[in-house]
């Protein structure tokens, strides 16, 4: 889930701000507790804020020096948007300050979002030292968040002494979350997967959308199960045939699954991209819609990804 951290001049920065003297609060930062996270002037720890282009740098860049400030760029339109806002906002208040939630409505502020240079939502930005340092789209579990929530206050804690600071007020680090029980019907899933069941795991995981149908994790799981299932008979001779005959919609799309499964990623993209940009009709749609089936196996980050999505975007218009 996340990206590359730069802790480098983080320290120093926090280091700086303590031996500084101290400077009056301008009218647009609120005053808060020396030495560690924002309050609200009243001695609690402020842990979710709804921020406005006009309250950005108080909000977001000022609190960003003393802890991290988890950016949730959402709209009311987004269904995705409902699922993960509401389990971010839980964690932040079990993080009792160690970390900040600023919500941000892209369609209100415009320019915040553009300056993010957002491309979908929802959308998770972590700025510290005032400074974007990691981020992530879509919505996640919440035992993959707590995960990344942790990892992030590990890599930043001896940089940002606010975090630390927050915890002693708290009795010390923030207590491990209880771990909640498994869900059986993923349990029954995976253990057919383990058997070599593909057919019947599909069918859990097409039965959990069928009630859930914004259960992200089910949904990458059965983009997962249903490529292995056509990896297991992929036949490494496709790529062959495929080569010689490129007007073959059906060797191509055989061909990508089978350099897919050979871990050849970037030559399955273009290799469908190319068929994408050489036919017209159902044999264009379909050479898409199954390019689009492999994206979803490795994620919206991935760089493999990013390129060939841009490379599809010329391939159609």
């Amino acid at each position: 889930m996340a990206g590359a951290v730069d802790l480098s001049g983080l320290k120093a920065r926090a280091e700086a701000r303590s031996s500084s003297p101290a400077s009056p609060p301008s009218a647009s930062a609120p005053q808060r507790p020396a030495g560690g996270p924002p309050g609200d002037g009243a001695g609690a720890p402020v842990t979710v804020l709804d921020v406005t282009e006009a309250s950005f740098q108080a909000d977001v860049i000022d609190r960003s020096m003393d802890v991290p400030v988890v950016v949730d760029l959402w709209a009311e339109w987004c269904g995705p948007c409902k699922q993960l806002s509401p389990v971010l906002e839980k964690l932040a208040a079990e993080g009792r300050g160690a970390w900040v939630l600023a919500k941000i409505d892209v369609d209100a502020n415009p320019r915040i979002s553009q300056a993010f240079q957002v491309q979908s939502i929802p959308m998770v930005i972590v700025v510290a030292g005032g400074q974007p340092v990691t981020s992530f789209q879509g919505a996640q579990p919440e035992p993959q968040l707590r995960q990344w929530i942790a990892q992030l206050l590990d890599a930043l804690r001896e940089q940002m002494p606010g975090i630390a600071a927050a915890e002693a007020r708290g009795g010390g680090e923030v207590e491990a979350p209880v771990e909640e029980p498994e869900d059986p019907r993923f349990v029954a899933a995976e253990d057919a997967l383990e058997r070599g069941d593909y057919a019947g795991a599909q069918q859990v995981y097409e039965q959990i959308l069928a009630t859930e149908p914004a259960n992200a994790e089910a949904q990458a799981a059965l983009a997962q199960v249903t490529f292995l299932a056509r990896a297991a008979s992929a036949d490494p001779s496709a790529i062959a045939r495929a080569d010689a005959a490129p007007d073959d919609v059906d060797a191509q799309i055989a061909a990508a699954d089978a350099e897919v499964a050979s871990q050849q990623v970037g030559e399955a993209f273009d290799r469908l991209v190319r068929t994408v940009a050489r036919t017209a009709g159902d044999d264009r749609d379909r050479a898409r819609t199954h390019l689009v089936g492999l994206f979803e196996l490795f994620g919206t980050e991935d760089e493999r990804v990013t390129t060939a999505r841009r490379a599809l975007a010329r391939a159609l218009y």
